[in-house]
């Protein structure tokens, strides 16, 4: 019995060859290109990270060398270079000279005051700059940029006659409240939010028959979480180094870090180590901040720069 055979048609695929490696040889490996193409540090990369990041940590070693020393060791040419055995004598004297421990608690209460209330307000102001359509919006924007450019020493006097009326005089609410809102927290946050909340996601929730609280509640937080993250840090950092206004308005009974340092540089002469383990006190709360949530931090940046 015979079987004709078929020919195959002209059009056919022809069969795919064998891609399977050779025994013994794992796949070849090839580069990705475009979107997905992986960037590899080199030697010079790390060189140049190590040497930024120890310029970087210098002023907080020598902050901490010259305040293990004494007075005498740290006014020597050249000075020391490796920590002291006084650190800790040094720290208790600057704690218990200064007032060390009402001003970490006053500081606490101030930067987290400005620092939550800024983020609130700021977010609110930037959403509505962003995304609400209202008459006078660019001019009320231009207004607050403009802000921007008055120097806060022309203010003093006649903020620090208002606190004096308000019965506030060397109490802390003289210090929160001028400092509730800032306009570089307001443009910062409308210009994330112009860039990372879509328009139809506003619309969609006016759809539902939300009103604008409502939406900023279940929409744009979860938008502005990464920015709001770094508006927080910095405006508890910059709220907590602020040293003009304090010391303006507050007094050595009821200081802040900034205004309680001073105590220790009063005399006629100055012991340059206990300042140095008054700086090292007020500096440790932000680093063990930065410590805690600095992972939440950056992740919150890296989020916002993929959703941007």
């Amino acid at each position: 019995m015979t079987t004709d055979t078929v020919p195959p048609r002209a059009d056919a695929p022809e069969p795919a060859a064998d891609r399977t490696p050779p025994r013994g040889r794992g796949p070849r490996l090839s580069l990705r290109t475009g979107a997905g193409r992986q960037h590899h540090a080199g030697p010079l990369a790390y060189v140049l990270l190590i040497g930024a990041s120890l310029l970087s940590l210098f002023p907080l070693y020598w902050t901490m060398v010259a305040a293990s020393t004494d007075n005498t060791r740290v006014s020597q040419t050249p000075p020391p270079f490796l920590p002291g055995p006084n650190l800790l004598d040094n720290l208790a004297t600057a704690w218990e000279d200064a007032a060390m421990g009402k001003a970490l608690v006053n500081s606490t209460i101030v930067a987290g005051a400005i620092a939550l209330s800024t983020v609130l307000f700021a977010t609110l102001a930037g959403f509505a700059f962003a995304k609400l359509r209202f008459r006078g919006r660019n001019i009320l924007l231009m207004l607050v940029i403009g802000t921007m450019m008055i120097p806060p020493q022309l203010g003093v006097v006649p903020l620090f006659m208002m606190m004096t009326e308000l019965g506030w005089g060397q109490k802390l609410p003289a210090v929160i409240f001028p400092t509730l809102v800032s306009a570089v927290g307001v443009f910062f946050m409308r210009q994330y939010l112009g860039e990372a909340l879509p328009d139809e996601l506003v619309e969609a929730g006016r759809v539902d028959g939300a009103h604008s609280l409502r939406i900023f509640w279940s929409i744009v937080l979860p938008v502005a979480r990464p920015a709001m993250a770094v508006l927080f840090m910095i405006t508890f950092v910059h709220a907590w180094n602020d040293f003009f206004w304090p010391f303006i308005v507050l007094d050595m009974t009821n200081p802040t870090i900034p205004v309680a340092l001073t105590q220790l540089s009063a005399g006629y002469i100055r012991d340059q180590s206990v300042i140095m383990a008054g700086a090292l006190l007020g500096t440790l709360p932000l680093l063990a901040m930065f410590v805690v949530f600095g992972r939440q931090i950056v992740g919150g940046i890296m989020q916002g720069a993929v959703k941007g």
